[in-house]
């Protein structure tokens, strides 16, 4: 009988894969899971299983071409799971820890998909004195290791709550007193805001800023002065000129 070399990865490169690791990693759920990439070509009932159960806890399930799964080595048995390189803060004790600051300062990411966005945005928002991350769990980057690298580190020092639907966490918040500022062109720049606290920065997806509903929950909307010679900042840069801004109004240097 052939042995088999186990190849699964540890838990920190941040992936697992073969079936049945992946169905113990969703059984025991001690691991925040990004997302789990699935061969259009697996199946059977532990697959079936698999699904299920990511479809209870609100993970998202990718099904990808075979080939999109090359890149990672060993005997995958056509799923690979991403885990979190972090543990997620539930957003009521996000909301409750934030509470506790004297200006307290929440940033929701509505759909930023680059992992290296990610990573620079929550770099911001430790350099600039937020007190946590918000971000969803569909059609959006989770922590990664790619995120971590470009955080320079910065996931440590800052907490970070993964929420299903971002408009409810928007409206949770408002509930516990937040104002809720959105980043949009045609918004008011800071100078012109007498900004209160509690607040809630939102900062939209790279290629299409903030979804409609997300930008119709806002109590208000604020932009970036800029020229016209170029199109509007990427996400991260927005993110470190407003966080800078309110930081200011913070007196936090």
């Amino acid at each position: 009988m052939t042995r088999h070399r186990n190849n699964n990865p540890s838990p920190s490169r941040g992936v697992i894969y073969g079936r049945n690791p992946v169905l113990e990693l969703l059984k025991v759920g001690k691991r925040s899971v990004n997302k789990i990439m699935l061969s259009q070509s697996a199946k059977g009932r532990v697959i079936l299983e698999i699904v299920n159960l990511a479809k209870q806890k609100g993970i998202v399930v990718h099904n990808v071409p075979p080939e999109k799964l090359n890149k990672f080595s060993g005997n995958l048995q056509g799923i690979v799971a991403e885990v979190s390189s972090v543990e997620y803060v539930d957003l009521s004790n996000l909301i409750g820890k934030a509470k506790k600051s004297s200006k307290p300062l929440l940033v929701i990411l509505d759909g930023v998909e680059d992992p290296h966005n990610l990573g620079a945005i929550i770099r911001n928002c430790v350099a600039f004195g937020a007190d946590g991350v918000i971000i969803p769990k569909w059609r959006a980057a989770g922590v990664n290791e790619t995120v971590a690298k470009s955080s320079a580190g910065s996931i440590e020092h800052i907490s970070i709550s993964r929420v299903v639907n971002t408009n409810q966490a928007i409206k949770l918040l408002k509930e516990n007193s937040f104002w809720i500022a959105g980043v949009e062109k045609r918004g008011r720049t800071l100078e012109n805001i007498d900004l209160h606290f509690p607040a809630a920065l939102v900062i939209g997806s790279e290629g299409f800023g903030l979804h409609a509903l997300t930008r119709k929950n806002c109590d208000f909307l604020i932009s970036i002065p800029q020229k016209n010679t170029i199109s509007s900042l990427n996400a991260s840069c927005a993110s470190a000129v407003i966080l800078y801004e309110i930081s200011k109004k913070m007196k936090i240097f």
